[in-house]
């Protein structure tokens, strides 16, 4: 991914989200530009225009921590926006290299098995390991029961992002569909600010704007995000309706992959529904196993 053109279009599709009004200054008229001019974003940070200019068209080289600081307050980014800036300015810079993580092909990796006996001893909800690229790594028994559709076609090729955007049966699964496809576009753009020079994330990204108009307007929003806890809706296909909490954690041994936890309210339906989402897998594992000790 062109680094200056991911630069100009992080920092132009920010400085259209800031209204005068949110940073404090004169709405005035006929403006001609939707959120703040390039001469307003300058004088928020103390650079000149022509010094904003420069860094608004994709020139991050060089820049310093403090300029790039004062361009976050600027333009109000979150911590992940933050972050994102700075995985840019490194990149642009090449000081990314050193910590660049190494490019590992996803169907060879493997757990260590002290990661899915962990993993297997969570067995009130799913857990499972992806990656920044949302590829299912490592699963629980709950994890592979919940994700089933996702498994059961091939073509998903145990990727997330695929199943939302090229799968039919993620509309059932996400009854909030839009805010689902929303968080996953923004997992992979954040993935892209952080290890821009993974070919299979850029072969994936050319695969859902291709096929995917839903997709590639989300992606050129630019949009980043922290994915780190929350409430999601979903819709299994055994059990039903789900309201779950969810917990992601940053595996400090294993840069950019992320281990997700699911689990409901003590007492509500949806607690119940996980424990009948694990007599069904419980079950449907034991009908494979059948199967293939008589094949």
């Amino acid at each position: 991914m062109d680094n200056r053109e991911e630069v100009r279009e992080f920092l132009t599709s920010r400085r259209a989200k800031i209204t005068p009004e949110r940073a404090g200054l004169p709405t005035g008229t006929r403006r001609r530009v939707p959120g703040l001019r390039r001469s307003e974003v300058a004088a928020l940070a103390d650079v000149s225009v022509e010094y904003y200019a420069k860094l608004e068209r994709g020139n991050l080289a060089g820049v310093s921590p403090a300029v790039l600081e004062a361009v976050a307050r600027a333009l109000q980014l979150d911590d992940a926006e933050r972050a994102h800036l700075l995985h840019l300015a490194q990149a642009a810079d090449g000081s990314d290299a050193l910590a660049r993580p190494r490019r590992r092909a996803t169907r060879q990796w493997k757990p260590h098995r002290s990661l899915q006996w962990t993993l297997d001893a969570v067995t009130t909800g799913p857990a499972f390991v992806r990656n920044g690229r949302m590829d299912l790594l490592a699963a629980n028994q709950l994890a592979r029961a919940f994700y089933v559709d996702v498994y059961a076609d091939p073509h998903n090729q145990e990727n997330l992002a695929r199943f939302q955007f090229l799968d039919p049966a993620s509309r059932r699964f996400y009854p909030d569909w839009g805010l689902a496809a929303d968080i996953a576009v923004a997992i992979l753009r954040t993935e892209a600010g952080r290890n821009p020079h993974d070919k299979d994330l850029h072969d994936l990204v050319g695969e859902l704007s291709t096929r995917s108009d839903a997709f590639r307007t989300r992606w050129g929003a630019h949009d980043v995000r922290h994915h780190g806890t929350g409430t999601k809706r979903f819709h299994h296909q055994a059990v039903g309706e789900l309201t779950l909490a969810y917990e992601g954690l940053e595996m400090a041994a294993e840069p950019g992959l992320n281990l997700t936890i699911y689990t409901a309210e003590p007492g509500s339906p949806s607690e119940e529904g996980l424990r009948l989402l694990a007599s069904w897998a419980a079950t449907r594992e034991v009908a494979t196993a059948t199967k293939e000790t008589a094949r």
